[in-house]
């Protein structure tokens, strides 16, 4: 992603605000293009208060009613990271976990040392400090996998912390032949714990503006969830039927009826010290691998007669499917089967509206089908290329496809006002039924914000899901979970993996009973041999798709 910085601005009324905002630069990734629009305005730029208290409870949220802060009470203690000891300050990184000198070992089978296919490999890893010593506490990151890349097979493991430095990870045996494990040290726990201090300390350090237009004036304000206190006053952009919290600094010269779009503003820089910048080095101890005490890999056995088939997981055991011969076979439920023709696809979607609700890795789909179908045409509604919204239509099948992005918070280019829309609101006004397919896909751009934010909106989501479940039983309803992706220091300080995988877990818990299906993409991403991505690689995106398709046509694919 590439960072711009923006333009200093001398002035003596905004010392303090600059002393927050040092530098401020947008990253460099496919959504953060485009940005700030090409209008010659004033920034407000407010006087942020210095009174501690103030800016340790600026994040507030309205009062749930006593069913829905029951569940985000339940959630946030299902989805609680274990606790790492503090460390004496300031944090030295020869205490924290080490991936040299971390090690897993294959633990001997029930069967003599021989696994067969449907049997469980276990896995023991010891973590361990940059001086070799063994760690005694738990919370570090660890993503396993067992794969083989000739068979172009894989599938992802199960891991437990035992909270005294080990961890065990849990394989299925799904395959003949040879098969290797494969540990990552994402983050120590150490690391963690600064993640999760910029989570509550620094909610504000994505932040965003809006350009406010009216007549020969135009001003450009800060925007934000959460807007830190100060002397200048709020516009409130709460959403009326939602209940989803906006604000604005209010323009100097114009009301808060100017305003005309909204768009990422930047990212706060030198928000850790050295010795924390220390715990997200690539290569060091940022998504590197563990090496193994001794064999890495086994050799699976044809499953014994009468063996118990693996079934499917639950949201904590087991896998959700594997990949073989490159393509995902889901464990339980829908049969994912190949749609590998554009007249299998246009068979499939005959008749069918598919709405797409979210961010760019929900737009990757709808860019795939309009790819895959010679027949779809996109409508040019001269739309942003981010943003949307975007509708594509097959006459000749009867085949509609849309996609709009999800309302703020959403790190894309300049949106028009009038094109923020709550996915809850769209579900509102859409007509369901048996021929009516929804997508929806929303994760990413919460990570930065205490998960209170990120649960209240799939609470109101869920709601519309609900009511639309109830208008229009016939209405397939499929959500696309998060996936990991490639990590540097700025990226992980905004978009790091464990945030995604904690957001992962509430959206499970969320929707766990309803009539709706969920694509994993976070074992789709984690078991397939390609560098992991914010939008995976096509090869991932067509057996995701494949998944949909086999929700929408079981057993017809092509």
């Amino acid at each position: 992603m590439k960072a711009k910085a923006c333009l200093r601005r001398e002035n003596a009324a905004i010392v303090l605000f600059l002393a927050a905002f040092v530098l401020i630069f947008l990253r460099r990734h496919m959504d953060d293009l485009e940005f700030q629009p090409k209008v010659k305005s004033t920034i407000i730029m407010p006087k942020v208060s210095t009174d501690p208290d103030m800016n340790r409870s600026f994040c507030t949220f309205k009062p749930l009613s006593p069913k829905d802060a029951l569940e985000e009470r339940r959630i946030l203690d299902s989805t609680a990271w274990p606790e790492t000891p503090l460390l004496p300050a300031p944090i030295s990184l020869e205490q924290t976990s080490d991936p040299a000198h971390s090690t897993f070992t294959i633990l001997p089978g029930m069967k003599g040392g021989q696994w067969h296919v449907g049997d469980q490999l276990q896995v023991m890893i010891q973590t361990s400090d940059f001086q070799g010593r063994p760690k005694k506490s738990g919370g570090d990151f660890l993503l396993t996998r067992l794969h083989n890349r000739k068979l172009e097979a894989g599938v992802a493991g199960q891991v437990v912390d035992h909270l005294n430095g080990s961890y065990s990870a849990v394989f299925s045996l799904l395959w003949e032949g040879d098969a290797q494990v494969e540990v990552t040290l994402v983050h120590s726990g150490e690391a963690i714990s600064v993640l999760n201090r910029l989570n509550r300390e620094q909610p504000d350090r994505i932040y965003f503006k809006s350009l406010f237009h009216s007549g020969s004036l135009s001003e450009t304000s800060f925007c934000n969830v959460c807007l830190r206190p100060t002397q200048q006053p709020l516009c409130n952009y709460t959403d009326l039927r939602t209940g989803e919290p906006w604000f604005c600094y209010k323009p100097k010269n114009l009301s808060c009826d100017a305003r005309i779009n909204h768009y990422i503003g930047g990212y706060k820089q030198n928000l850790l010290n050295a010795n924390e910048e220390k715990l997200f080095q690539s290569g060091v101890n940022l998504k590197v691998y563990i090496r193994a005490s001794g064999p890495a890999n086994v050799t699976v056995l044809p499953q014994k007669e009468g063996q118990l088939k693996v079934k499917s997981s639950t949201v904590t055991s087991g896998p959700s499917g594997y990949y073989y011969q490159g393509v995902w076979r889901a464990l339980g439920g829908t049969t994912v089967c190949k749609f590998n023709t554009s007249s299998a696809i246009s068979q499939c979607l005959k008749g069918k509206a598919v709405h797409m609700y979210g961010d760019s890795t929900v737009r990757q789909w709808f860019e795939f089908l309009n790819a895959a179908l010679p027949g779809l045409k996109e409508f040019d509604l001269h739309s942003p290329k981010q943003t949307g919204p975007y509708i594509s239509l097959d006459n000749a099948n009867n085949i509609l496809v849309t996609f709009r992005c999800h309302g703020p918070p959403i790190r894309f280019s300049p949106i028009p006002t009038r094109e923020l829309r709550y996915i809850a609101n769209e579900l509102d006004g859409l007509n369901g039924g048996h021929n009516t397919v929804v997508v929806l896909g929303i994760w990413s751009h919460f990570s930065t914000f205490p998960m209170e934010i990120y649960i209240r909106r799939l609470q109101s989501i869920r709601r519309a899901v609900v009511r639309l479940l109830n208008t229009d039983p016939g209405t397939l309803i499929v959500i696309r979970t998060a996936n990991p992706k490639a990590l540097t220091l700025s990226e992980t300080i905004s978009n790091s993996d464990w945030y995604s995988l904690q957001r992962d877990k509430v959206l499970r818990a969320m929707f766990k009973g309803l009539n709706v299906h969920l694509i994993d993409a976070w074992e789709m991403t984690l078991a397939h041999h390609l560098p992991h991505n914010l939008h995976p690689p096509p090869p991932i995106i067509k057996n995701m798709v494949n998944h949909l398709f086999s929700y929408i046509c079981p057993q017809n694919g092509g």
